[in-house]
């Protein structure tokens, strides 16, 4: 019998061996027992906890999906509500933050995406994490734009972030989250009244 307390610390160690190892050698050789002999466990206990690789990847993609839609929401927390724009760029930078532009974490992203088109479960998740973010997106959006503009502005800033993510994540250098942002930021500005562009300059003097 696995002893009290162990799946609070096996799990996130299986977790994280799992993505380490996808960074190193890619999905299709992140065997069982290269990740097991990563965590310093053996392969049966990952049956255990997961019921096999597919059961591992779905939660470590849950994982990586938590901890991005944590760096969200703290920093949203950290913009002022008065600043929409503001918190549409936050978001942006939310998606560009953190361990989620680590070379092993965009290599498991990678392999998600690859992946979820021909596993239901993953495809689930995919979907989660995409409506969150369009939803995120268009509440501040709607503050500045009418409901379809709003729409559809939330629906290309969704599509430059995966976009730029996904084009920095193949190259030899990784992404670059301040061009990234710079990027994003400059087609958001583009689209919104002065008047909150002036509102985020004033919000940004204020904090400083």
């Amino acid at each position: 019998m696995p002893k009290v307390g162990m799946p609070e610390v096996r799990r996130p160690q299986l977790i994280r061996a799992t993505i380490k190892v996808i960074g190193q050698v890619g999905m299709s050789r992140a065997s069982v027992a290269v990740i097991g002999r990563t965590a310093g466990v053996s392969p049966g206990i990952i049956s255990h906890y997961f019921g096999g690789k597919d059961g591992l990847l779905e939660a470590t993609m849950r994982f990586i999906l938590k901890d991005l839609a944590d760096i969200t929401r703290a920093t949203l927390d950290k913009t002022s509500k008065e600043d929409p724009l503001g918190r549409v760029l936050a978001i942006v930078e939310s998606n560009f933050s953190g361990g989620q532009v680590s070379s092993d974490v965009t290599s498991t992203w990678l392999a998600f995406w690859s992946r979820a088109m021909h596993d239901p479960a993953l495809y689930r998740l995919q979907q989660v994490n995409e409506k969150r973010l369009l939803s995120y997106l268009r509440a501040e959006l709607k503050r500045m734009l009418v409901v379809d503009e709003a729409r559809s502005v939330a629906i290309a800033v969704a599509a430059l972030i995966d976009g730029i993510w996904l084009r920095g994540a193949l190259t030899p250098k990784g992404i670059n989250p301040q061009q990234a942002e710079g990027i994003i930021g400059d087609y958001i500005k583009s689209t919104v009244p002065e008047r909150f562009l002036s509102i985020h300059q004033k919000t940004i003097r204020k904090s400083n």
